[in-house]
């Protein structure tokens, strides 16, 4: 009765074991087929490399980038700057050193001059673009430094030269009641308005000191054109008709002075090196300027001394580009006559050039 319960657990273990050994070998085939020589603990799942960046991702991007492009543009401006300013005071300095060696000839002298000015004015130009470029700190000190030097330069080089596009200047060389120059108009004055236009370079300026003077015998201060240490004046129809600017004309240093005015309304302006300094209105309303007068530089009409002058009012030093209009400038034409076309330019009264100015007593045409 034992016998066959024996075999049969027998037969059952032998069959365990032969489906033991095929579940053994499926699940190594199956291991084989998965991992194909890959490492088990390697992951088989692709990266995504092209998967959407995120906000912040784009934003730290954009940063990066902007701050790359700024970092080379501020070295190329950098690099910019640095070259022109090189450039521009390597001018300097020959300019400089140029004009300091001897200089025994005028001619050569008046060749320095005008090389000088027309050299600085190209360096102004110049530094005026570089001044509104982004510059370092260190960069915008040095382009201040040269910007002073040019100044200097332009200050020498126009107190020993004549304005802009002039040739010729009348030279009083001393203040004398026997030094003046008289003007010839080529039409009658009598005016309703009207301009009046000069440059000066005053050797000294002391109480008050007459540049240019229109009088008749009834009325000796129709016009004037005047200076005192720390004013400068515009006269039509009589001295009670002045108009003051608080504005001083520093001696030895070309300064361009312009007096404009119509009766109709009486509206007198004052204008220095083209900026308007003082005006008013009822300045001789509906005067007329009455012809038959006496016209002079450096000396006004009836001095102290019977038909003499007074020495004390007598100007020293230089005037170029008097004109004179029978009509009142306005700005931009003010500006236009303290340009470098100034004396290029013609009143219509008296012109410049063109106009009979016939120096006494001393006064001379400079060139």
């Amino acid at each position: 009765m034992h016998l066959p319960v024996v075999l049969l657990c027998a037969v059952c273990a032998a069959a365990l074991a032969e489906n033991s050994d095929d579940y053994d070998l499926m699940y190594v085939n199956m291991d084989n087929e998965i991992f194909n020589g890959l490492h088990p603990t390697e992951d088989p799942t692709p990266c995504d490399c092209s998967r959407e960046h995120t906000e912040w991702d784009k934003l730290f991007i954009m940063l990066e980038n902007s701050q790359m492009r700024e970092g080379m543009l501020l070295q190329a401006t950098d690099d910019l700057l640095r070259g022109e300013l090189q450039r521009l005071r390597a001018e300097l300095d020959r300019l400089a050193g140029g004009l300091a060696q001897p200089c025994p000839a005028e001619a050569r002298l008046e060749g320095a001059l005008d090389e000088l000015l027309r050299a600085s004015r190209d360096a102004g130009r110049r530094l005026a673009r570089l001044e509104g470029a982004e510059a370092p700190g260190a960069l915008l000190e040095e382009l201040r430094r040269t910007q002073a030097e040019l100044r200097a330069l332009q200050g020498w080089a126009a107190g020993r030269w004549l304005p802009a596009g002039c040739e010729m200047a009348l030279l009083f060389p001393m203040r004398s009641k026997k030094i003046f120059g008289s003007v010839h108009p080529a039409r009658p004055m009598t005016l309703e308005s009207l301009s009046v236009c000069i440059w000066v370079k005053a050797t000294e300026v002391l109480n008050k000191t007459v540049l240019f003077s229109y009088g008749t015998k009834r009325s000796p201060y129709e016009i004037q054109l005047y200076l005192s240490p720390g004013s400068t004046a515009f006269v039509v129809g009589g001295e009670e008709n002045t108009l003051v600017a608080d504005t001083a004309v520093s001696p030895g240093r070309w300064t361009h002075l312009c007096g404009t005015w119509t009766s109709a309304d009486g509206r007198a302006s004052l204008w220095v090196d083209s900026e308007l300094v003082a005006a008013a209105a009822g300045k001789a309303r509906g005067h007329v300027v009455p012809e038959g007068g006496v016209m002079q530089l450096g000396q006004e009409k009836n001095g102290c001394c019977a038909g003499g002058f007074d020495e004390s009012r007598a100007f020293a030093g230089r005037v170029t580009a008097l004109n004179v209009w029978d009509r009142a400038l306005r700005p931009e034409e003010v500006a236009q006559a303290a340009g470098p076309e100034s004396c290029s330019l013609r009143g219509n009264v008296v012109g410049w050039g063109v106009t009979e100015v016939q120096p006494h007593g001393g006064a001379q045409y400079v060139s």
